[in-house]
């Protein structure tokens, strides 16, 4: 594992005490993490790329313990590795505050906790240094989609706002025009973020290293699902990673992973008929009330995912 020091610590600022409103400043086709919950939640990549961390609590709508207590999670991005993982802050009966290191391993975030000080590998969820090394986080559901499609699926969520500094317009602050760059570039890596350090090879012809994977891990076993590939499927591949049977399905760039209950599945445009209904790519909603189990997954350009689990970890 290659560990660099990049930028001093908690110089890209967590948001540690978040705020929600209907409204969103930003895009409608703007890519959005989301959390279930009561209501649930959008969190902005156009936000999260300035922030990279918010340590956030979700449950009841009025913060209260009915209906299910409320959980602390980490919403992450790391956007050299395109990397969108939600955990679970709570480690050992202890929870967990999580800022940014200033670090890179093997050009991925390292998050920082501030209690105990040990460091944190985003894209995996593994601790590589300090009192907690060989800890794993628990990740949980959190697909990205549009915002324009979290508002229709969900219209009863909510999204993060911007941090009130004063100054510039949201529009002005939060501008994702570097990472935009990065993104449609030959190079991968912070030496295609930044320019810094050498050019990394890559060792492959049938996958970009910027491929958008999502990524499945279950009794050891690691998957990682390419956007393209499963397109290639029609939309919709099935497997089994571990002991886990699982759907995945890709719908207007995004791609979500559910249990899957054995159906015989049916693509039509933007559903799938299943067990004599229609079910929701996004939601896991079918029309007549039941709901597939979504699974956590890690989506992250492919090198990032190659980096942690290997070259033949992929569909």
């Amino acid at each position: 594992m290659n560990i660099r020091n990049v930028l001093p610590r908690d110089a890209i600022p967590s948001i540690d005490e978040p705020t929600f409103g209907a409204e969103y400043f930003g895009e409608p086709d703007d890519d959005v993490v989301v959390v279930d919950g009561d209501p649930p939640r959008a969190y902005p990549l156009r936000i999260l790329s300035y922030h990279e961390i918010v340590n956030d609590t979700v449950g009841m709508q009025d913060g209260s313990a009915a209906g299910g207590a409320p959980r602390p999670i980490a919403v992450t991005w790391c956007p050299i590795c395109w990397s969108a993982v939600v955990y679970d802050r709570v480690v050992d009966d202890r929870t967990l505050t999580f800022g940014v290191s200033g670090k890179l391993a093997d050009d991925a975030l390292v998050m920082y906790d501030r209690e105990t000080g040990s460091e944190w590998k985003q894209p995996t969820g593994q601790s590589i240094a300090g009192p907690l090394e060989g800890s794993r986080l628990t990740s949980i559901p959190a697909p990205v989609t549009s915002w324009e499609r979290f508002r229709r699926e969900y219209p009863d969520g909510v999204v993060l706002q911007p941090v009130e500094t004063g100054g510039a317009l949201p529009a002005e602050r939060y501008d994702m025009a570097p990472y935009e760059r990065y993104v449609d570039g030959d190079e991968f890596g912070l030496y295609g973020m930044r320019g810094e350090g050498t050019p990394r090879s890559w060792d492959r012809d049938d996958l970009d290293p910027k491929t958008v994977v999502l990524g499945i891990e279950r009794d050891g076993e690691a998957v990682g699902y390419p956007v393209p590939r499963v397109e290639e499927a029609g939309g919709l591949v099935t497997d089994t990673v571990g002991d886990l049977d699982l759907v995945v399905f890709t719908e207007e760039g995004g791609i979500y992973a559910f249990e899957d209950p054995g159906f015989d599945y049916e693509r039509r445009e933007g559903t799938i008929v299943a067990d004599g209904t229609t079910w929701n790519l996004v939601t896991g909603e079918s029309d007549d009330g039941r709901g597939l189990t979504r699974i956590p997954g890690r989506l992250q350009f492919a090198f990032a995912w190659q980096d942690s689990h290997g070259k033949a970890a992929f569909y």
